[in-house]
């Protein structure tokens, strides 16, 4: 959303209904991927991934096939410039003769998530995690990126969803509702330039290690400038 202009009353909604989802971040809603065919117990060359109580079965690294299943997504360009398909939260990479099953290359951009990932909150980011790969919604992209995971996460990282951070005013002093608008679009840009943190971008736009608390100085800025211009925010 631009912080230059005229205000725009449709503007206001768009960024009404982010900061309602602040807390839950863009990514949950992103279409998911093709359920794949996989058995309910592991197989041959498989292992149980029980990270975060994901508990879900993956091909075992080096594991080889002639060519990638049938639904698979790719042919995709690694930074080290190997060849990979992805399919199901399975990666594999192009070894010369076959396809091998690898690891998650850090950096590449994939249009849906694995069909049975699980979401762990860090420092109040959503990361999305399968098979040893953690991935974030990339909001410039519009697609999800395979990222390493953060310092601390696999110690202390949860899928506890952190509570709700939605705001609802009221107006005191008999404020029209374009009135409000305004009032809550600029107290919106004061709490971004006071604290740092935008809500209407992908993980506000800071580092995941400091996010949870900028967040939070974002909201009591947000209701600070409104209580001052005479709403009751709850």
């Amino acid at each position: 959303m631009t912080t230059h202009g005229k205000h725009n009353g449709w503007g206001w909604l768009a960024l009404a209904g982010v900061l309602a989802m602040a807390a839950i971040g863009p990514a949950i809603a992103q279409p998911a991927a093709p359920r794949a065919s996989r058995p309910a117990a592991g197989g041959p060359h498989e292992h149980l991934d029980s990270r975060f109580s994901h508990n879900r079965y993956y091909f075992d690294r080096g594991y080889a096939v002639r060519r990638p299943p049938r639904g698979a997504f790719g042919e995709l360009r690694g930074p080290n410039g190997g060849r990979y398909w992805y399919n199901g939260g399975n990666w594999y990479r192009w070894g010369g003769r076959d396809w091998t099953v690898w690891g998650a290359p850090v950096g590449l951009f994939v249009p849906w998530l694995p069909p049975y990932f699980t979401t762990v909150w860090w420092n109040g980011v959503p990361f999305y995690y399968a098979n040893d790969a953690y991935y974030m919604w990339n909001d410039a992209q519009r697609e999800y990126q395979v990222v390493a995971p953060p310092d601390g996460i696999e110690a202390s990282g949860t899928t506890q969803a952190p509570a709700s951070d939605q705001l609802f005013v009221y107006p005191k002093n008999a404020q029209t509702s374009e009135q409000q608008a305004k009032d809550s679009y600029e107290c919106h840009h004061w709490a971004v330039e006071q604290s740092g943190f935008d809500p209407t971008v992908a993980g506000g736009g800071v580092a995941s290690e400091t996010a949870l608390q900028k967040r939070n100085d974002y909201f009591r800025a947000q209701v600070t400038c409104l209580e001052a211009r005479g709403y009751s925010v709850k």
